[in-house]
């Protein structure tokens, strides 16, 4: 068995957090959160990609993804890796330089796949900053925005295996878009957006999928207010959407959700109606 020289500058970091929400009546729970961090991957020290990652094993995420990369084939080649939370780096060295990884690099395409964003330095540079619009929500227009999706997800009740995202406004779907990965399908209603001249400032964003730092990264760009998302928040993704002024709803089915941030700008207009 190959053992590389593993060197890790700390302890990996925390798994899960505790948060403070709003349940869908306007009472305070705490929940768990998964943590979510940028992690830097290097092969003699030649950056390949930023992953998104809770952390828990990152040495064996790291050369697992250079080797399904094919950017490393022998394990005989690995000679040290090292683990750096607070540059948010993780390097390979090899005992030699590998020819294969310039042409791989030229080669690289991010996948559809989920938590692997090459994104994030980027763009939080050019957010710096930055606001979405403030709007006020009733909890009602949530649950008329949910009972409208319903009719969506033909392609999910079909075959599974994909992602759903949709814009809103109030109970209206002004689009919807499956794909095999939610990344996909955020990038193609910015795209529709941007080429009609549509802004932002009036809608909800809506997916199946868990609002990481990327989705909320792009919900941003895109200038919409409200993300609204059938699953859970990463710790980053909610860092970000406090920093960007997004109201984010998560948990989200049928008559329940919990409010991870925003939940002033949420008027409570129908929680005795329906409570119980």
């Amino acid at each position: 068995m190959v053992k590389p020289n593993i060197i890790k500058t700390s302890e990996n970091p925390q798994q899960t957090i505790e948060v403070e929400v709003c349940d869908e009546y306007g009472e305070k729970l705490v929940k768990q959160i998964a943590c979510e961090r940028p992690l830097t991957v290097m092969l003699n020290w030649k950056e390949v990609v930023t992953l998104m990652t809770i952390g828990s094993r990152p040495e064996s995420l790291v050369l697992g993804y250079l080797k399904n990369q094919s950017f490393l084939t022998d394990p005989e080649q690995l000679e040290s890796v090292i683990i750096d939370w607070e540059t948010h780096t993780a390097a390979v060295i090899t005992k030699e330089n590998t020819e294969q990884v310039e042409s791989a690099l030229k080669k690289k395409t991010v996948t559809s796949g989920c938590g692997q964003g090459t994104m994030y330095g980027n763009v939080m540079k050019q957010l710096e900053n930055y606001q979405v619009p403030q709007i006020q929500l009733k909890q009602s227009a949530i649950y008329s925005s949910l009972e409208a999706l319903t009719h969506y997800n033909d392609t999910y009740k079909k075959a599974g295996a994909v992602h759903g995202c949709a814009v809103c406004r109030g109970d209206e779907v002004l689009s919807f878009v499956e794909d095999v990965g939610r990344h996909n399908a955020v990038d193609t209603l910015a795209g529709e957006m941007w080429i009609k001249g549509e802004t932002g400032e009036d809608k909800i964003f809506y997916t199946t999928g868990r609002l990481t730092s990327e989705m909320v990264i792009k919900v941003a760009q895109m200038g919409i207010p409200v993300l609204l998302s059938r699953s859970g928040v990463t710790q980053m993704g909610l860092d970000l959407a406090k920093l960007f002024g997004i109201t984010t709803i998560a948990r989200a089915k049928g008559l329940r959700f919990q409010v991870f941030t925003g939940a002033d700008k949420i008027e409570f207009d129908v929680k005795g109606d329906m409570k119980g």
